[in-house]
């Protein structure tokens, strides 16, 4: 049987899925185990994640993992990600960087658990909590899988709950430009170095009111893009956020997001290849974002522009109290 040691880890799950002619039916899973309590296990497979209860649970183990980045790779794209989602106050714990923002989204209010936090891990965990505490805010921490598999399982024992897994997906720019060929039946992406007033009533349609750090957050990195589409009445249908950052000139796209009578057209398509296109005359090759993974419809978008998951990571709450 799986332990909480195993959570991070690619693992194998035998389950009884019913009885047919007196005889016990299974079915088998595989993907990595992103939660283990008293009651079920949590797998993230390739079709989606699987709640399996305890008690359906014929047999499991972990299984050699499947092949996966360095984590080298990983802690850079991590930090890549970081510098384009900049939370103003900042503190370093070791390695891991301490985040607050107002509780303005989990990304910039939550601990990157990365590397080492120069301390043993219950110390760390102690340190992070007091942190928060301190700035009158939840203790959060993110916690890359499988790289931070050790910090889950202590987060675990700790009771932490855990949000929704986030996919952060990639994708190489020159095949991303082949995928969006121009379209001339659909308005122009506008690119531009500030976003419009409309720009940011239709992102708070999706993240909800944005605050003064919320837009400070948004407009706070160098080299920085903003997405406009209009249609011919010139009413904003579209939107979304580019940034560079990082040593290896990352392109992260984030806050896409099109208006419901817009969809299904290949709009959002079109957004991400304006993005790339403006990546590239700034030395990008590669492209990145986070997405839930229970989002399907976004997953199934990025799927077919060719993005692909290169880690996951769970975002840890402390519990109440």
């Amino acid at each position: 049987m799986l332990r909480r040691q195993d959570v991070g880890h690619r693992v194998v799950v035998r389950r009884i899925v019913g009885v047919s002619q007196e005889r016990t039916l299974y079915s088998d899973a595989l993907g990595e185990l992103v939660e283990l309590t008293e009651t079920d296990l949590t797998i993230a497979t390739e079709k989606g994640t699987l709640r399996v209860p305890l008690e359906a649970v014929h047999r499991a183990k972990r299984v050699p993992p499947a092949r996966r980045p360095p984590a080298a790779d990983v802690i850079a794209l991590e930090l890549a990600a970081n510098d384009a989602w900049p939370a103003p106050i900042q503190s370093r714990l070791g390695s891991w960087i301490l985040r607050a923002a107002g509780n303005w989204t989990g990304r910039a209010n939550s601990a990157l658990a990365v590397g080492d936090p120069d301390r043993p891990l219950d110390a760390a965990i102690d340190a992070v909590t007091q942190w928060y505490e301190a700035h009158g805010q939840q203790p959060l921490i993110n916690a890359p899988m499988p790289l931070a598999a050790p910090v889950n399982a202590a987060l675990d024992e700790r009771g932490w709950t855990a949000r929704p897994l986030t996919l952060v997906q990639t994708a190489r720019i020159a095949p991303l430009l082949t995928a969006v060929p121009a379209r001339g039946d659909l308005p122009p992406v506008e690119l531009a170095d500030a976003p419009g007033d409309d720009w940011f009533a239709m992102v708070a349609e999706h993240k909800g009111t944005l605050p003064p750090i919320a837009v400070r957050i948004l407009t706070g990195v160098r080299e920085i893009v903003f997405a406009h589409v209009r249609d011919a009445h010139g009413e904003l249908i579209a939107v979304a956020r580019g940034a560079v950052t990082g040593p290896d000139r990352w392109l992260g796209v984030s806050l896409l997001q099109t208006a419901p009578a817009a969809r299904r057209r290949g709009i959002a398509q079109q957004v991400v290849g304006g993005l790339a296109q403006w990546a590239t005359q700034r030395g990008s090759t590669r492209a990145y974002l986070q997405v839930e993974e229970r989002n399907t419809a976004a997953v199934a978008l990025y799927g077919r522009l060719g993005f692909s998951t290169h880690h996951t990571y769970l975002t840890r709450e402390a519990p109440a109290g």
